[in-house]
C-alpha cells in the first residue's frame, strides 16, 4: 500500500514542477497529491484505530474489578481504619 502512495506522490510532484508557474505547481501538488493521499489514508487506517480501540476497552474491562471484588475491598478499608482506630485508643 505504502508503495502506490510514494509512487502517486512521486508521479504528482513530477507534474507540478512542470506547471508553468510556481502557484500552479503548489497547488497541483496540494491538490492532486496530497489532499487525495492523505484521504486515502485515513480511510485506510480506520481499520487499525477500530481494532486499538477495540484492544484498549478490553484491557480496561479485564482491569475493572467485579462488585464482588469493589465490596470487599472497601470492607477491608473499614475494617483497616476500625484497627486503626482500636490502636490508637
Amino acid at each position: 500500500m505504502y508503495i502506490v502512495i510514494v509512487a502517486w506522490i512521486y508521479v504528482v510532484f513530477m507534474m507540478a514542477i512542470m506547471e508553468e508557474n510556481a502557484v500552479a505547481g503548489i497547488m497541483t501538488f496540494l491538490l492532486y497529491g496530497l489532499l487525495p493521499v492523505g484521504i486515502l489514508f485515513y480511510l485506510l487506517r480506520s481499520g487499525h484505530r477500530k481494532r486499538k480501540r477495540y484492544v484498549l476497552e478490553q484491557q480496561r474491562m479485564r482491569d475493572m474489578p467485579t462488585p464482588q471484588e469493589k465490596q470487599e475491598e472497601q470492607q477491608a478499608q473499614q475494617q483497616s481504619k476500625q484497627d486503626e482506630k482500636v490502636a490508637a485508643e
